[in-house]
């Protein structure tokens, strides 16, 4: 390889670099989801859900993930960047993608009680927006799933033995 040659990252790397946002929040005692923006295979913003720390129902991984690319180039519009995440993106998160003009979402695993992406309703590509979204899913799939499925079987286990 030329020494002037960009490397070309794959769409496993980056999700993997989700995937260690997800842990993060994992160990806080977060739902598992991470995300990622990234600009000229670089991450200019991550994010990890910080809802139950935070009090706030709008820390999803996406926004922060957003807030922190924004801030990064100091602008509103994430055009030219692509923001990978472990779960289907949310209504409000899809909303946010849409107004932040991401052109190119790859996410881990589908959402059946949120997913709007595809799986209950795609905001992501509403040909009644002004902007649509590229959708990649399926990503590191079984990992993302894990995850959330490891996450919600150990609350169910810990609730449980409370109530005992």
């Amino acid at each position: 390889m030329e020494e002037n040659q960009p490397i070309l990252y794959t769409d496993e790397y980056w999700m993997n670099e989700a995937i260690k946002e997800a842990l993060k929040a994992e160990a806080l005692g977060e739902v598992p989801i991470g995300a990622v923006v990234v600009k000229d295979n670089q991450i200019i913003g991550r994010g990890y859900n910080l809802r139950e720390v935070n009090y706030d129902a709008t820390a999803h991984a996406e926004i922060l993930a957003i807030k922190e690319a924004s801030e990064h180039l100091r602008a509103w519009r994430l055009l030219d960047c692509k923001l990978y995440v472990t779960l289907e993106p949310c209504p409000m998160c899809a909303g946010a993608i849409v107004q932040s003009r991401i052109p190119h979402v790859i996410f881990g695993t589908s959402d059946p009680k949120a997913g709007c992406a595809g799986t209950l309703m795609n905001l992501l590509q509403e040909s009644r927006f002004n902007h649509q979204t590229e959708v990649t899913s399926g990503v590191l799939q079984e990992t993302c799933a894990s995850l959330l499925t490891t996450f919600f079987r150990r609350l169910r286990r810990k609730h449980s033995c409370k109530e005992e």
